[in-house]
This record gives C-alpha cells, sequence and structure tokens, in this order.
C-alpha cells in the first residue's frame, strides 16, 4: 500500500514536475525520502521565505506550475511572503506546509497554528489533506487552480501523519488541463485596429500577459506588420528585445522618462496583458493624455477597465488577440509614422544622454549610474538578470537594456526587498551555461543573506553586484527630502560582503572605482563560481525615487 508521501511523490511525477524547493523539517521526513526515491530533485534551501520565492521564480520562468516544501508551525510562517508574492505576481506557485498529527488535534501540541485559514486571504485556494487517500486529488486540483485563468499561488497542508500513513483507496487525480485559448471577438479586434490604424501617435505596453501566454512570437509579428512603438514591463521585458526597431524600453515612468512624455503625447494606447496599476499611474492623468484612448487586452475580465474608463475592453488570450490582429493587419496597407518613432528614438537618446552625462561626473565613491554604464559595456549580451529594489538597483533599470526573453526577473507587486537572491538560484538552476546577474543593494542583501551558501553548495556561478552605499538608500532619500537631510534608522555599516561571499566558499572582491569594474567582472566571470563585487557607491537619488517624490508634492 502506499503511503501518502509516496503518493505526493507520485502525483508530482504525473504532473509533470520533477524539481523540489524546500527546507527540512520534521514534518516533512517521509515526504522527502519518497521524493528523492522518485527521482525529483530536491533544492534544499536556508530560508522557508527563500525557498517560495525561488519555486515562485522557478514557476515564473517554466510558464508552469512549481512547487515548494516546507514544515509546519514557523516553517509555514517564514514562507507566507513568498507565497503573498507568487500570488500577486500571478505566478502559479503550489505552497505546501507540513504540520503536526491531526490525531493531536485539540490539544496544546508544539507548532499547531491553523495554517489554511492563515494562507487563504494571500492564495487563490487553499486546502488541508486530512488523510493519506485525498492527496493524489488535492495535487491535481491545487495544479489545475493554480494554473487556470489568471495564474496565483494555492496552498495545501499535509499533516505529518497524512505522510506516513498508507491508503489502498487513494482518490484520482485531477489531469492537468491544459489552457485554452479564448479568441477575442472578430467585431472587438475590427475596432482595435481601426483605431489604431487611423492614431497619429499610437503606443503598445506590453506586460507579463505577453509572457504566460507565449506570446512573444505574435507580437513580434505584429510589430513588425504595424510598426508600432513598443514599450513593456513586468516580465514582458525582453520579450522583444529593447534593441530592436521601434521597441523604446521600459514601460515605467519612474524609470524611463522617455516613456512618461510618449504616454502623455499618444492618441491610442494598446495595453496588452497588463494591469493599469500603480506602475502605470492606475491609467490617471498623471501618465495618460486626457484625451487618449485605451484598447486593453486581458484574460481575466475583471481588470478591464478595473482602474479607469477605457474606450474598448477585450477579454481574451493575447496571443490568439494577437494573432487576429496580425491576419487583419495584413490586409491594410499602414500608414507610416516616421514622424512619431523618430521623435520617441530622440526622446530615448535625450534621457540615456541625461543619465550617461550623470556617469561621467568624476565622484568619490562612484555615482550609481558611473558603476551601471561601465557594467552595460562589459557584461556578456546574453546576461539574465535577477533585479531587487531599493535606489541603487533602480539606476541599472533606467540603464541597462533588456534583451534576453525570460531574463529579466523582478520583485512584483509586493515589492519584496531582498527575493533576487533567492530568484537568481532558480534562475541560474534554470539556465546553466548562461551568465547570470544579480543586481541588489546592501540593505536587500541582508533578508536571505545565508542564501549565498545555497548558491555555493550547488555550484550555481552567479555574479552577484552588490551596491553598498551604506543604507536603506531609497527610504534615505525620501526622510531626507522630508525633513531636509535628517535620516532615522536608515544608516547601516559599509560592510565587507565579498568576505562574507568568501567565507561561505565563493569568490568576491570589493570595487571602489568605475575603472575597476570591466576587470572585476572579468575574473567574476572566469571563476566559475559565485562570485559577490562588493561595489562602493555613492547614496544618490534615483529616477525611481525622483518619480516617487515628485507624485505625493501633487
Amino acid at each position: 500500500m502506499p503511503s501518502g508521501a509516496e503518493l505526493f511523490a507520485q502525483s508530482m511525477v504525473q504532473l509533470g514536475i520533477r524539481d523540489l524547493f524546500t527546507l527540512v523539517g520534521d514534518h516533512l521526513n517521509e515526504a522527502l525520502l519518497a521524493v528523492s526515491q522518485a527521482g525529483i530533485r530536491i533544492v534544499d534551501m536556508r530560508h522557508e521565505s527563500g525557498v517560495t520565492h525561488c519555486a515562485d521564480a522557478w514557476a515564473r520562468i517554466h510558464r508552469r506550475p512549481a512547487v515548494s516544501l516546507v514544515t509546519g508551525g514557523p516553517g509555514h510562517t517564514n514562507s507566507l511572503t513568498g507565497i503573498a508574492t507568487a500570488n500577486l505576481t500571478g505566478s502559479p506557485l503550489i505552497a505546501v506546509s507540513g504540520s503536526p498529527s491531526l490525531a493531536l488535534s485539540g490539544r496544546q501540541v508544539f507548532q499547531v497554528i491553523d495554517q489554511v485559514s492563515m494562507t487563504q486571504p494571500a492564495v487563490k485556494w487553499s486546502a488541508g489533506a486530512t488523510g493519506a487517500a485525498e492527496i493524489p486529488y488535492l495535487m491535481g486540483r491545487a495544479y489545475n487552480e493554480a494554473n487556470s485563468g489568471r495564474k496565483g499561488a494555492v496552498h495545501l497542508t499535509i499533516p505529518v501523519n497524512v505522510f506516513a500513513a498508507q491508503t489502498e483507496s487513494a482518490l484520482p487525480m485531477p489531469a492537468p488541463l491544459a489552457g485554452a485559448e479564448a479568441a477575442p471577438a472578430v467585431g472587438q479586434v475590427e475596432t482595435a485596429l481601426g483605431m489604431l490604424f487611423a492614431a497619429k501617435r499610437p503606443i503598445v505596453v506590453a506586460g507579463s500577459g505577453v509572457w504566460w501566454g507565449e506570446a512573444e512570437a505574435e507580437l513580434a509579428q505584429f510589430l513588425r506588420k504595424t510598426k508600432l512603438p513598443l514599450f513593456t514591463v513586468t516580465l514582458a521585458r525582453g520579450v522583444v528585445a529593447d534593441t530592436r526597431a521601434n521597441v523604446f524600453g521600459y514601460a515605467d515612468p519612474a524609470i524611463n522618462k522617455a516613456a512618461l512624455a510618449a504616454f502623455q503625447e499618444a492618441d491610442v494606447v494598446l495595453v496588452l496583458g497588463k494591469r493599469l496599476d500603480y506602475r502605470l499611474a492606475l491609467g490617471g492623468p498623471r501618465l495618460f493624455g486626457k484625451n487618449a484612448k485605451v484598447i486593453q487586452v486581458d484574460l481575466h475580465a475583471p481588470e478591464l477597465g478595473a482602474a479607469r474608463s477605457i474606450d474598448l475592453g477585450i477579454c481574451a488570450d493575447v496571443k490568439a488577440t494577437l494573432r487576429a490582429m496580425t491576419k487583419l493587419a495584413g490586409e491594410k496597407t499602414w500608414q507610416k509614422l516616421g514622424d512619431w518613432t523618430r521623435k520617441l528614438s530622440r526622446d530615448r537618446r535625450v534621457y540615456q544622454a541625461t543619465l550617461d552625462a550623470t556617469a561621467t561626473k568624476p565622484q568619490r565613491p562612484m555615482h550609481p549610474a558611473a558603476l551601471f554604464s561601465e557594467l552595460r559595456k562589459a557584461l556578456p549580451a546574453d546576461t539574465l538578470y535577477s533585479w531587487d529594489g531599493g535606489d541603487f538597483v533602480h539606476w541599472g533599470r533606467a540603464m541597462i537594456p533588456a534583451t534576453q526573453c525570460g531574463g529579466w526577473l523582478r520583485l512584483g507587486p509586493m515589492g519584496t526587498i531582498g527575493s533576487a537572491l533567492p530568484n537568481c538560484i532558480a534562475l541560474q538552476l534554470a539556465n546553466p551555461g548562461k551568465p547570470v546577474v544579480m543586481i541588489t543593494g546592501d540593505g536587500s542583501l541582508g533578508f536571505y543573506l545565508a542564501e549565498l551558501e545555497t548558491l555555493v553548495r550547488y555550484g550555481l556561478p552567479v555574479v552577484i553586484i552588490v551596491g553598498n552605499d551604506g543604507g536603506w538608500g531609497l527610504e534615505r532619500e525620501l526622510q531626507m527630502e522630508l525633513t531636509g537631510g535628517k535620516t532615522v534608522a536608515c544608516e547601516l555599516k559599509h560592510t565587507r560582503y565579498d568576505l562574507i561571499m568568501q567565507g561561505f566558499g565563493g569568490g568576491g572582491e570589493t570595487v571602489e572605482k568605475a575603472s575597476e569594474v570591466a576587470a572585476a567582472l572579468k575574473r567574476a566571470f572566469a571563476s566559475g563560481k559565485p562570485y559577490l563585487l562588493n561595489a562602493i557607491v555613492k547614496g544618490a537619488r534615483s529616477p525611481f525615487t525622483e518619480w516617487q517624490i515628485a507624485g505625493k508634492k501633487k
């Protein structure tokens, strides 16, 4: 008779899930042994939140559900930040937590909490197993809940005695459902194309829905046909490279002032798979011109017009919509948008020149812009990035182009700083042999510092760039704006993070001058092991923080 642990492992194999992210605990021993015997790769980490972040990143990279497994009690509570991050990002994480035996239910038992209820507000679906026979059904249900409609995180609590119990009557597992493409209405496609065809200053904004819908090829084909200008954001960064013609970089006005100018002047905006959320100023007048017509395409109907009134909402799969629009667009002779695209190109060049001018000013410590200017020149063209949050990092997001499809991992709507480290573990595991770079600040690095050991243990040659300005840079700038120069709880020591990496068994060095960056980066990649560049930089207000401050003043 199979045990619950064996049924759990068999369910993973049947669902096509061959990797498990975990941190060992008393409630998990039977499950981990069964998973190992089933030939599933186990990636064991140092903090449960890091476990769920890493599994979330794995799901984003592969565009299918991933499984995390943590112990109950504090292991479960530690995991909640990663679970919430995955859910708000729309990532299909199946977060499984062990728990004490149900046989002891109702008594003052060690590490007993109501894990299912605790998780429910942060996930799409949550359940607890009461018997081994339920596990295949619950795993299949969890997979389909996470992967259907707008994807998101789900949770299962499986008690230790359920893992250990045996059964002859396991419930059947629901088969993984293939996502059906929801085709757009023909009339809506015709209306959208008519609006874009008549526009003098159209733009396209591509968001995560393009990535999840595997629509990168369809988007590129649509752009070749129409020559419409493109801006990308979230997981769509790099689906069409920033270096391609008529691609103008970040659709984030806080990072790309050229995008802000384009959005304010655009007469028709096609939004593909992107919420009109905080990142797009809720579609309000701070970003969009008052006469701009907005076409929004999203698989999740409640998103259409949720933040602002729109002129056309298409509830459909982005991939199917782009196919239909490209087919219809082929029947038209599209007007040339030379004046408009030349203006967009000019605005982008002017903005980049402003950033580059900042980089060339001699400063000590070096300005973040100077560091990123050198990185932009020295990093391999096929570099994959794991970006953290913070003022230092935002300089890099403004200056480095996205060129690799699936190679631009960010924090998501939770803004979970620190998660770039577990994210980069997944990014390198998924892309052996490719250059992976993590960009972080000295504050953010501290959250999951022990995961440096995970990088070393698995031999993952990630290059970590730490902007060490001795503080919580973004909050420091915001406080200084409020007080005229004073800060509270914002200052940190200038720690030698490169020595910490060396202590874990990796490599590292401190970089103090922009002229040292290229050679240090060459040594980092040549080392063949995790390598940390501890870059001493000046605390400097980023374009992102300037946008934040300007918004507070309005």
